[in-house]
């Protein structure tokens, strides 16, 4: 699944996999993934995708790793052998989604504008542009893209830090990739 398996990943891809268990082994699953993991490699970070946090047999893990590029999240699809090619399964289920105090709107703000250095970094402005404009609505901040890709993500990663100064080393992560990637000219061509 993903670019990876299909031959199309760049510099950029992150990794998708999907973990298909046996039902009565779900839930024990989900509390050995970070362990499993941390074998591979140190974890940094494992967040749970709001839409599935509470389905009784799907989830959508996001890791990020330690001393890892930001670009390679590991995108970990687990489900339950019985719902396996029900690629819907719990899509759009109320029942299933998180609690607005159970999940990170900074934190998904954060993910979004490592999507949007992505996809202004492969010229996917409008991409890149959706992009920011979810990241800032979702913290409830008004302000918009405006094309210059490293201060409009530098300006998204600082409101999400004010609202959760915890993720202030993680931002400052994500503001250094946007220029890392994108300056000079803010569309990803260095000159």
């Amino acid at each position: 699944m993903g670019s990876l398996a299909a031959g199309g990943e760049d510099a950029y891809s992150d990794i998708d996999v999907e973990w298909i268990v046996p039902d009565a082994r779900f839930t024990v699953c989900l509390a050995q993934v970070g362990t499993l993991l941390h074998q591979v490699q140190p974890v940094a970070e494992v967040r749970v995708d709001p839409d599935f946090l509470h389905s009784d047999r799907r989830r959508l893990l996001f890791v990020r790793f330690e001393q890892v590029s930001l670009f390679w999240r590991l995108d970990l699809s687990v489900r339950a052998r019985s719902v396996a090619d029900e690629v819907d399964y719990d899509q759009g289920n109320p029942a299933a989604r998180a609690r607005e105090e159970e999940w990170s709107r900074p934190a998904s703000a954060l993910a979004n504008a490592v999507g949007a250095v992505k996809a202004a970094a492969r010229h996917r402005t409008g991409d890149a542009q959706g992009l920011v404009d979810r990241g800032f609505a979702r913290i409830g901040e008004a302000d918009s893209a405006t094309g210059a890709w490293p201060d409009d993500i530098e300006r998204l990663v600082r409101a999400a830090a004010r609202r959760d100064p915890q993720l202030a080393s993680l931002a400052r992560r994500v503001a250094a990739l946007a220029h890392e990637h994108l300056d000079h000219d803010g569309r990803g061509d260095r000159r």
